[in-house]
């Protein structure tokens, strides 16, 4: 009876860690990382409240081009002021790419530049930050 018990601890104990090494193995897998293109906008003072939601469609035609994923926009959160905190845009985006390659090809799009050329009159200032995250 005590062999059989012993046989049956090996054998549990086995494949405790063999699963653990398994489980081991993949959370140490190479992560493929994630290419972030984050906007920032600021429009034109002047312009309506009906001419700031029209500004929407620009991001509503960017979901629509190739390369481009989970596609986000928004307008600064009412954050308590703090000095680090600059809230004077007035609508933000983020795009995910698979690649830099993508993210590239993405920039030179026909349709991109059209879209572009068509909502650049709405803002006076744009700013850019491409990102790369390795560890999502």
């Amino acid at each position: 009876m005590k062999r059989k018990n012993f046989i049956q601890t090996l054998g549990t104990v086995g494949v405790l860690g063999v699963t653990s090494s398994t489980l081991l193995a993949a959370n140490h897998k190479k992560v493929k990382p994630v290419f972030f293109h984050y906007l920032l906008f600021w429009l034109k003072p002047e312009f309506s409240v009906t001419q700031v939601e029209e500004f929407k469609q620009f991001f509503e035609g960017l979901k629509k081009l190739p390369y481009v994923k989970n596609v986000r926009y928004g307008k600064p959160a009412a954050s308590s002021p703090r000095t680090v905190l600059d809230n004077s845009f007035t609508y933000n985006v983020s795009m995910e790419f698979d690649s830099l390659e993508e993210l590239e090809a993405y920039g030179k799009l026909p349709q991109h530049l059209a879209l572009v050329a068509q909502y650049k009159p709405y803002f006076d200032r744009m700013m850019v930050h491409d990102s790369v995250y390795e560890n999502l």
